[in-house]
Order: structure tokens, then C-alpha cells, then sequence
């Protein structure tokens, strides 16, 4: 009689067939792909925490299904993903994410055959290869019935997952009774901790608390009736079981798929609206108009704005390029304040999700223009969705980033080829946005050895101490090697509209500042309502030809330079550089218009405060609304 899969068999495993120890190679091959970062001499977080995980998993993945004949077909799909995720963690050092999902399924064969060139044939002759190999465990998974788990035990395991589910849904809908333990925000993600809607207060954020901070916190901790108690709280990360293989692929699917459907969601909001905008003048005039969108850079670390050291030798050589020297940004978080430089979304409802009106994309498609986003940033993602829904309005849009923000992520050179083959594209008017990594923190990894300029850096550096102020110096000279590398890339940009001898203007301007531990501040990165984060560089660049053609705006660019500005200021001023116009345009917030008026500018600051009248409270000069002067009280003779 053939052994049943048991407690008895699992002491005698050397009982089992040749095709059995086939299968279960296979499945110990297959997880093994979670910890493929040790073969490739990279570290791996919760090494342990993550071997146990899977191996839970797979008890109770095999508990449920019973034997693999059950189960083996929903394997596919993660046999087939194995040599993406290797080719990920090979060159861009982090496996498929929620983005790289939305690449692959967004992606037509045309433009996979057009990236992957000649390894086109490689990945087919893998894919053939991986089919052969999961035939064959087919084959095993189906005539192995030793692998049949019947024993009792199987029912043990089902109703300790079913508990452990339970208890851990209750812990997350109602609480774990558990001290705060604060530390310090965390640079390495794109918006996680400066969203402005829930960011930590200054006092918190940026550094480690002393024991005099953490006693104050607990004091104001309310434990609300209900909670699970801590010694309760079932030992389950998310974020390790992502890691997993093949489980983390079922978490990635249900992000890509809520993603999918928030982004629908965003579309539909906006999906008949119109601007109903027309060009003004001849349609067959060729003319390009690029806007670059700029990342976590500051005004004051520009030597276009003053700054002492040269971080902008290219840009301060240019005689058509005006830097408006007086920009804020309503919020600091790119998933906040892209939309509102987009759009005409108003300041005050920077922290509400999506907008009911499209972008300037579809203003400019809309008079005529071949519209491009082409992005160094991420495409779907909790903080990225909000900006590539609005990028999705383009008649091509290209994602270019494999890396996410590490230290294997595209230099923004990558942005100059599709750059230039847009402007190469018949369409005599055309639109085109690129979205930077700019100056996003880890710094040194944003710019290549040879604009390392200033140092000490942090250039090699893998995973520097950034809340050690040792690192101070080190850390503020990345930065502006980083700046001077965003000044190479703006220029070569500058260069190539020159060369097209087109109608040609050009926008920049950053979503959002930095704080750099200045002075006395212990603040750094962004999300604490500082003046370094809210002012920030923006500039307008324009060709000889564009001069001549509208010599009135050039003039009021000019008149307009130290004018106080918001990004608020931008979707109209961009309509107006196209000459572009619509029913109920707003000429007033144009920086090219001589109807333009000054606009109160508000900005997130523990509620909306009007820049303008507030004060720069400190070292970190976090804007805080100006208090009220007392009235003098009146003395009785």
C-alpha cells in the first residue's frame, strides 16, 4: 500500500519515490529564489523572520490544498515571473514590485521586443525552458499520491491558520495595547512619511528621541478599551511576507489590482472633462514646449540663486533662462504637489485624493500637440498613483525606472534618448514632461563618480547613518554634487532644444525642498514644514525664435522674475507659453501675462497658513501662521 504524506512519513522521507524528491526540490527551488540576494553577495533583512514565513506558509498552503496535484497550477505564475525577478535583483537590486507589475502588464509586445533587443531570444528560450521544468513537476505533482496529506493533523494546522487570521484581523482593526517606540523618518521611500495630511510634528520627525521625548509620549497615550493585549499580538509582517516566494507574488497581485482600481477610480472622476482650448496661430509651426518636473531640490542651493558654491555652471551661462526667484510649494510630499503643478487644482485641496479636472496634457492635446511624459519615478505605488494618473492623459507615456530610489536606480541621463526621439516625432507641436529623480535622498546615489565633486560625501556609501550628524557634512555635499548633476542633465536638455531650431520654451520646477540640518536644526529630508522645503527652484527657459515670435510675454517673464509665486501659478502659465487658450481661462495667474496678480499662497503648516504672513520660526524656520499682536491695555489715570 502506497505511504500517506504524515507525521510518520516526514520521519522517513528516505521512503519517498524519485518523483516525489523532484517535486519537492522544485518547491524548495522556488523559494529559495526569496533569498537570491545572498548569491549575489547583497544582505537580506529578517533573514530568519523571512525563513519562517515561508515555511509556515507553505504548511498551511499545503494544509488547505491537501497534495500538490491540487495546488501545482497556481504555481505557474510564479515559475514563469523566476527569471524576472532574478534580472531585477541582478541589475536594479529589489525584486518585482507593484510597479514593475504595472510595466509588465502595461507594456506591449511591440515595445518589449524594442527594450529587450537580442535578448528577446534569451528570455524566449527561458520561458521554454521554465515550461519544460514546470510539465515536468506537473507530471511528479500529479502521480505522487505519497505526498497526500491525510493524516489528522492537517485539520490542526487549518484551524490554528483560521485563529492566527482571526486574531491578527482583530489586532489590526481595533489595536494592539503597545507603547509607541518613535524613531526618525525614513528618506529611502518616496512620500511614506511626508504625506501632509499625517506627518509627524517637528519635535518628532527627522530625529531620535531623547528619554524626556519618549516619557511625554507615553504619557499622552490613551489605551482604548479593547485592544489585544501585546504578549497576544501574532508575530506577522507584511512587509516580510512580500518577501516571500511565491507567496509575496499573491500581495503584490492584490496592490496592483487596488491600484488598477484606484487609479480607474481617478480617471473616471474626470473622464468627460474638457478644456475646450484651441491653439492661437499656425498649427503647422513647429514648436516644443518640455517641462521638467524636479525632485527634493532646494532654492537656496542654487548658485543660479546665490548659492556659494558653483552647483550650476551650465545654467547660470544661459542669456534666455529667467529663474523666478520667489516659488513655493503648497505641500511637501510629491504625491500632493505634482497634482497641483499639473492641474488647476487648488492649493487648499492639496490633500484630497484626485481632482475632477484633467492636467495641462490634455489642454495642449486638446489645441493640437503631441503630448509625452516620460518619468524617471515610479508608475503604481500608494504615493505614485496620483501623479501617473494624470500622466496617463498623454498620447505616450513611458515609465523608465527599474530601481525605485536605490542606489541601482537610473541616473536621470536616461531621461536625454526618449527625450530626444520625441522631439524627433513628425508632430509639428509637441508636449513634452519629464518627471525627474532629481535630488531624492540616498543623494550620492542620484549622480555618477564624476560629479562628486565636494567632499566628504557619501558616494559608495551603501546605507549611510543619515540620523548620525556625523554624517553632516558628508550629507550636504552629496546634496549639491547631486544639484550640480541636475544642473549637467537641465543643460544638455537646453542644448537640444537649441539644436532643433524650433519654437522652443522650457519649464522647471521641484515638487517640494529638503531640510539639511541647518544650522542647529536636527530636522533633515522633508515633511516637517520648513522654509527649505516650501521655497523652491523654478525657472523658465526660452529659445531666440520664441523670443522674436512673442516678445510681450518674454517681457512680462522678466518684469515678473521676483514676483511672489506658487506652484498654483504653473498650469496657467504653461497654457499661456503654448498660446494656448479656453472659456474660462485665468490670465491673472500667468507669469507671462500682464494681468497677473498677486494670490494669497498658502501652505500645509499643521493647517493651511498663508505664507506670506507667517513666521520662520528657528533654526529649521518651520512657517508657523504669525501670532496676533496684543492689544495694549489701557491704564487707568
Amino acid at each position: 500500500m502506497m505511504t500517506r504524506f504524515s507525521l510518520r512519513s516526514l520521519r522517513s522521507l528516505s521512503s519517498l519515490r524519485p518523483g516525489s524528491y523532484f517535486l519537492l526540490g522544485s518547491y524548495v527551488l522556488l523559494s529559495a529564489v526569496a533569498f537570491f540576494s545572498y548569491a549575489i553577495g547583497n544582505s537580506i533583512d529578517h533573514t530568519w523572520q523571512l525563513f519562517f514565513t515561508e515555511l509556515v506558509a507553505w504548511i498551511i498552503f499545503w494544509a488547505v490544498f491537501q497534495r500538490p496535484r491540487w495546488f501545482h497550477y497556481l504555481l505557474l505564475p510564479a515559475m514563469l515571473a523566476v527569471p524576472v525577478e532574478i534580472y531585477l535583483r541582478l541589475y536594479f537590486g529589489q525584486g518585482i514590485s507593484t510597479h514593475h507589475l504595472g510595466i509588465i502588464f502595461e507594456t506591449s509586445p511591440k515595445e518589449a521586443m524594442e527594450f529587450l533587443g537580442q535578448k528577446v531570444w534569451l528570455l524566449l528560450l527561458l520561458m521554454i525552458a521554465i515550461c519544460g521544468w514546470w510539465g515536468l513537476t506537473l507530471k511528479a505533482a500529479r502521480s505522487s499520491n505519497e505526498l497526500e496529506w491525510q493524516h489528522f493533523s492537517r485539520w490542526i494546522v487549518i484551524a490554528l491558520a483560521l485563529a492566527g487570521t482571526a486574531i491578527w484581523q482583530y489586532g489590526s482593526c481595533v489595536g494592539i495595547a503597545a507603547a509607541p517606540v518613535v524613531a526618525h523618518s525614513n528618506p529611502d521611500s518616496s512620500d511614506e512619511e511626508d504625506s501632509a495630511s499625517s506627518a509627524p510634528t517637528t519635535e518628532t520627525k527627522g530625529r531620535v528621541l531623547s528619554n524626556p521625548d519618549l516619557e511625554r509620549l507615553r504619557q499622552r497615550l490613551v489605551i482604548s478599551p479593547g485592544k489585544l493585549p501585546a504578549w497576544a499580538a501574532i508575530p506577522y509582517s507584511e512587509e516580510v511576507m512580500t518577501q516571500t516566494w511565491p507567496f509575496g507574488l499573491v500581495s503584490y497581485a492584490i496592490d496592483f489590482w487596488n491600484e488598477r482600481r484606484y487609479f480607474q477610480e481617478l480617471s473616471e472622476k474626470n473622464r468627460n472633462f474638457r478644456f475646450h482650448a484651441k491653439l492661437i496661430g499656425d498649427p503647422e509651426t513647429p514648436q516644443t514646449v518640455l517641462v521638467v518636473i524636479g525632485e527634493s531640490s532646494r532654492f537656496d542651493r542654487w548658485s543660479l540663486n546665490g548659492y556659494r558654491r558653483d552647483t550650476n555652471p551650465r545654467l547660470s551661462s544661459e542669456n534666455n533662462l529667467v529663474s523666478l526667484t520667489d516659488m513655493v510649494t503648497p505641500v511637501t510630499a510629491t504625491r500632493l504637489s505634482v497634482p497641483i503643478i499639473v492641474s488647476r487644482k487648488p492649493a487648499t485641496m492639496g490633500l484630497r485624493a484626485g481632482f475632477s479636472e484633467k492636467s495641462f496634457l490634455t489642454a495642449y492635446r486638446e489645441a493640437g500637440f503631441k503630448t509625452f511624459w516620460i518619468s524617471n519615478q515610479m508608475s503604481f505605488g500608494k504615493f505614485d498613483t496620483p501623479v501617473s494618473a494624470f500622466a496617463k492623459e498623454a498620447d505616450v507615456t513611458g515609465f523608465l525606472n527599474m530601481g525605485g530610489f536605490t542606489n541601482t536606480s537610473n541616473f536621470d541621463e536616461i531621461l536625454l534618448t526618449p527625450m530626444t526621439l520625441a522631439m524627433h516625432d513628425p508632430s509639428p507641436k509637441k508636449l513634452i514632461v519629464l518627471h525627474t529623480l532629481g535630488n531624492h535622498w540616498n543623494y550620492s546615489h542620484r549622480y555618477p563618480k564624476q560629479y562628486d565633486q565636494w567632499q566628504p560625501s557619501l558616494f559608495g556609501v551603501v546605507d549611510p547613518e543619515y540620523t548620525d550628524l556625523k554624517n553632516k557634512e558628508a550629507l550636504n555635499n552629496s546634496y549639491d554634487n547631486s544639484i550640480l548633476y541636475t544642473d549637467w542633465i537641465l543643460g544638455e536638455l537646453i542644448e537640444r532644444l537649441k539644436a532643433s531650431n524650433q519654437l522652443s520654451s522650457m519649464m522647471y520646477i521641484s515638487d517640494h525642498g529638503q531640510t539639511l540640518y541647518d544650522g542647529d536644526c536636527l530636522l533633515a529630508f522633508h515633511g516637517h514644514n520648513t522654509q527649505f522645503e516650501f521655497h523652491i527652484p523654478a525657472f523658465i527657459w526660452y529659445s531666440d525664435a520664441y523670443q522674436e515670435q512673442f516678445p510681450e510675454k518674454i517681457a512680462q517673464l522678466h518684469k515678473h522674475q521676483k514676483s511672489k509665486l506658487s506652484t498654483e501659478n504653473v498650469f496657467h502659465t504653461l497654457l499661456d507659453m503654448g498660446n494656448i487658450q479656453y472659456p474660462d481661462e485665468k490670465l491673472d495667474w500667468s507669469i507671462l501675462n500682464t494681468q497677473l496678480q498677486k494670490h494669497t499662497r498658502f501652505v500645509d503648516s499643521k493647517g493651511w497658513v498663508d505664507y506670506d504672513n507667517a513666521d520662520m520660526n528657528g533654526s529649521c524656520r518651520e512657517v508657523i501662521t504669525k501670532k496676533p499682536a496684543r492689544k495694549k491695555k489701557k491704564v487707568r489715570k
